[in-house]
């Protein structure tokens, strides 16, 4: 929800921009301290950095919390660069941990400046951000159709598990399941949330399928995806309503 009220308010200062150009000077000023926080962002959670690692190999930093999942596998990736690193080589940033206790930015909210280390708690108290989260626009359900169901509509809400055959689990009790009774199974098997979706191959076998599933499936397609929508038809309103803004 955080991360997703960010997004927003992003795109509202940007338009806010373009509509009421500041002066060169003003913006040249401004600019450094907007984009403070944003340098010191987990590229997984979006908010500012907390216990920050950083990966060796690759020098990418993260919040400690945020990277755990991918040390839970044999063969992790780099979320960010998908580089594959050794788990052992995941050490404690103490150079970012500095920078956040000395640097301050303004709240998105209120506009107070916050040294960046207080940035999470401030955030969740302040009453502006709150306001601001409470105006974001919410998912709007799908409109009820008159139209008759299809019979053969793929079940995307619960899963089989690939190994043992295990069923009904949800995305959440699958990966769970996979974690604590199939972590150091060797097979190549087919990832059954990929295939139940229209655009997923039912033939094609991850080779590793717990890191595949731990870092593709973190959310529920459902939330976001409307797949009675005409994708076609999609991308055409969105060509014309992009003409029709230039």
């Amino acid at each position: 929800m955080m991360a997703m009220f960010r997004s927003f308010v992003s795109a509202t200062q940007l338009r806010q921009h373009h509509h009421h150009p500041q002066s060169n000077g003003a913006a040249a000023a401004a600019a450094p301290t907007e984009s403070i926080e944003s340098q010191f962002s987990c590229p997984i959670c979006l908010e500012v950095y907390y216990k920050p690692v950083s990966i060796v190999s690759c020098a990418h930093t993260f919040c400690g919390e945020c990277l755990q999942p991918c040390l839970q596998v044999t063969s992790p990736l780099c979320p960010l660069c998908r580089m594959p690193f050794d788990p052992k080589k995941v050490d404690k940033s103490s150079c970012v941990e500095k920078q956040l206790s000395s640097c301050k930015a303004p709240c998105r909210g209120c506009s107070k400046k916050v040294t960046l280390v207080k940035m999470r708690s401030h955030i969740s108290s302040c009453t502006k951000v709150q306001e601001q989260m409470a105006n974001c626009p919410k998912f709007v359900p799908v409109v009820p159709t008159s139209q008759p169901i299809p019979s053969n509509i793929p079940n995307r809400s619960t899963f089989v598990c690939p190994y043992c055959g295990a069923r009904n689990l949800d995305q959440q009790e699958l990966v769970k399941h996979c974690m604590e009774n199939h972590r150091n199974d060797p097979n190549k098997v087919v990832c059954p949330v990929c295939s139940a979706m229209p655009w997923g191959d039912p033939s094609y076998k991850s080779a590793n399928f717990l890191q595949h599933v731990l870092h593709r499936h973190k959310f529920c397609y459902d939330t976001f995806v409307d797949y009675s929508i005409d994708e076609e038809a999609a991308l055409q309103a969105a060509l014309a309503l992009s003409l029709s803004e230039n």
